[in-house]
């Protein structure tokens, strides 16, 4: 459909636009260092090119904008991928080269996911936005504490993970796109629907969960 079509361009565009600048950034410390290695960058030119790469290709505000309308425009199965599994090349580097990326603009980049991760999911009707905008403020979270703890960047990733699939895989059973779909999911399963509240408080961080 043309708007399937519209968010993957979308998306290769945004994607390979943030390729390039690690390519560049790499190219940079190449040039002033000497040395192609990119786990030991220490120009900063570089390392900053790096982490507004890497904030782009996560969706990390102020660079999130492409995300929400992506995932609006795929199917469930694709907003499930890209939420989880894309996630995961960007933050291994993310891990490798955190000795080397400035600090204050990792947190900077995190508490700004955060606030608009927060404040963008409020007065959306759209799930995938919902969890798109969620995703965005989790991400967030684990940026921000990355170059303090990054055993607990990953835990929380882990967690992110696990809970984000299972949401989506309800939403896929469902084949529930809007908040009024999962008011009516109660009469297909109560169980179901009963998990994935607890899933949505899980992911909201709501004691005891």
């Amino acid at each position: 459909s043309p708007r399937s079509t519209e968010a993957a361009t979308k998306y290769f565009l945004t994607q390979a636009e943030a390729s390039a600048m690690i390519l560049f950034s790499s190219l940079i410390n190449a040039w002033q260092v000497g040395t192609w290695d990119i786990v030991n960058m220490t120009s900063p030119p570089a390392y900053i090119l790096l982490t507004m790469a890497l904030a782009m290709k996560l969706g990390l505000a102020p660079m999130h904008f492409w995300l929400p309308e992506v995932l609006q425009g795929v199917t469930l199965f694709t907003a499930l991928v890209i939420s989880t599994w894309q996630k995961l090349a960007p933050l291994t580097l993310i891990c490798l080269t955190v000795n080397n990326l400035s600090t204050p603009i990792l947190i900077i980049l995190g508490l700004l996911s955060a606030i608009v991760g927060g404040w963008g999911g409020l007065n959306q009707t759209q799930t995938r936005k919902i969890i798109a905008y969620s995703s965005i403020a989790h991400l967030g979270w684990m940026i921000s504490i990355s170059s303090i703890m990054i055993n607990m960047m990953i835990l929380n990733l882990l967690i992110y993970l696990i809970l984000t699939t299972g949401l989506f895989c309800f939403l896929i059973l469902a084949q529930s796109k809007t908040i009024q779909d999962t008011m009516m999911t109660w009469t297909l399963s109560p169980i179901l629907t009963s998990t994935m509240m607890i899933l949505l408080l899980s992911l909201g961080g709501l004691p005891p969960l």
